[in-house]
């Protein structure tokens, strides 16, 4: 095969797996270019692990094909892992050694040559040189993230895959680790990761949805708000507290959602929704202001029309 430059560092076509009787990803395609940040979301159970696994070559898929970084990922899946670098949920390091045992275990996992001045620069890179020696286990959340991410990039992959990285992490301590991505994507490298904070999607320059293994939408967070062609009302004033359930299966309404003080009304008929509040606003003291429709809006919506049309289908 070539091995020149693909134009999309993963491109997989029609990916299908199932656990016993579950189908956990149905029919999944999808690309992500050279230096593209690609959002996974979706629900708990949604598929977006096995998908993850499954485009790097670490879980075989039932049917399907495709290609991760020039490379088959039904054949050539050795080769993908050497040049990938992964970052699970859990934090899987020794909590009884110091950064530096840590990352000098993982060099020689990798049989690295020059170990010593690559775990420097290592360090160096990701601010952890003055922590050198401390011990893992008395780290926080964001200190042991950063040693996750030094050690993922140690063998210099050309594409990452992080499962939900910043979970239990503080905000500022996500803030400089999504900086810290949008460096490396920078320089060329991919990156694939799953998050469930609607900021860290906002913060990815390509976004998928999954839920209950089916991929519902892709593209950029605009895209992603445009394709799904909502209407959004915020409606504020007294009583708004009380509204929610009034409204929920109101003509018009598809969801009712608080964000802060408003009630963010959402529906695919916006002629309907506006006379649905018009008629309630005439009544009460309630004002409805037409907005802009947020992504947490969409999402909130793709997730309950999932959980709709797949009650009887269960991911992981």
């Amino acid at each position: 095969m070539s091995h020149g430059a693909p134009p999309d560092v993963i491109a997989v076509r029609g990916l299908n797996k199932s656990f016993g009787r579950k189908h956990v990803v149905i029919d999944l395609s999808l690309t992500v270019a050279r230096g593209e940040i690609l959002g996974f979301l979706g629900p708990n159970g949604s598929g977006k692990t096995t998908s993850i696994r499954m485009m790097c070559g670490l879980l075989t898929p039932d049917s399907g094909s495709g290609t991760c970084l020039g490379y088959d990922i039904l054949t050539e899946s050795d080769d993908i892992k050497r040049n990938v670098g992964y970052m699970t949920q859990r934090f899987s390091f020794w909590e009884d050694l110091t950064i530096r045992e840590n990352l000098e275990f993982v060099a020689r996992v990798y049989d690295m040559p020059n170990r010593r001045a690559t775990i420097d620069r290592a360090l160096e890179g990701l601010g952890l040189a003055s922590r050198a020696k401390q011990l893992t286990g008395a780290l926080s959340g964001g200190w042991k993230q950063r040693l996750a991410l030094a050690a993922c990039m140690l063998h210099k992959p050309r594409l990452l895959l992080l499962d939900e990285p910043t979970a239990g992490v503080d905000p500022n301590a996500r803030r400089e680790f999504w900086e810290e991505l949008h460096r490396l994507a920078g320089e060329g490298i991919s990156v694939l990761v799953s998050t469930h904070y609607m900021d860290e999607a906002e913060r990815c320059h390509k976004l998928a949805y999954i839920a209950y293994g089916r991929l519902l939408a892709q593209g950029t967070a605009e895209e992603v708000v445009a394709s799904q062609h909502l209407a959004t009302y915020a409606v504020t004033g007294p009583g708004v507290a009380e509204l929610g359930d009034r409204l929920r299966g109101a003509p018009g309404v598809d969801q009712a959602t608080f964000f802060g003080s408003s009630l963010h009304v959402t529906g695919r008929n916006a002629t309907l929704l506006e006379t649905t509040l018009r008629e309630i606003s005439a009544s009460t003291e309630l004002r409805h202001t037409r907005v802009e429709t947020g992504l947490e809006d969409v999402f909130i919506h793709l997730m309950q029309a999932a959980t709709d049309n797949y009650a009887n289908e269960v991911g992981r």
